[in-house]
């Protein structure tokens, strides 16, 4: 059983939004990662507050799960009858993808330490 503690620390929460990259298509938000970044200096106590709070009570607001899945052609294929020719994107809530971003990091963390992948584990055995 992993231990996760439902308190997100500011500064973890900042590492991820500077970490978003400015040229991306805009989510459902209709706000850029640029503006986002700017706003987040100063709300970023409140920011913290509400992704505490999500994961706390396990609670994600409708409004937040809600996303776009745009099709877009791969350049240079032969043949755009076939589906390996496309690529999906999902334009999210800019809030969502740090929180995401910030479970991802868990989760990595948790594989590393208890060595769940392949690969960690062919590491320990070369040591």
């Amino acid at each position: 059983m992993l231990n996760i503690s439902p308190t997100i620390l500011i500064k973890e929460i900042s590492k991820l939004i500077r970490s978003l990259l400015n040229k991306k298509v805009l989510g459902l938000d209709s706000i850029p990662n640029k503006v986002f970044k700017v706003a987040t200096l100063v709300i970023i106590k409140d920011l913290v507050k509400v992704a505490s709070y999500c994961f706390a009570s396990r609670i994600i607001l409708k409004s937040l799960k809600k996303f776009i899945t745009m099709v877009l052609r791969k350049e240079g294929k032969k043949d755009y009858f076939l589906l390996g020719s496309y690529r999906l994107i999902a334009l999210k809530n800019t809030l969502v993808k740090v929180l995401e971003k910030h479970i991802a990091n868990i989760i990595s963390e948790a594989a590393e330490e208890y060595r769940l992948l392949l690969w960690n584990q062919m590491g320990a055995r070369r040591k």
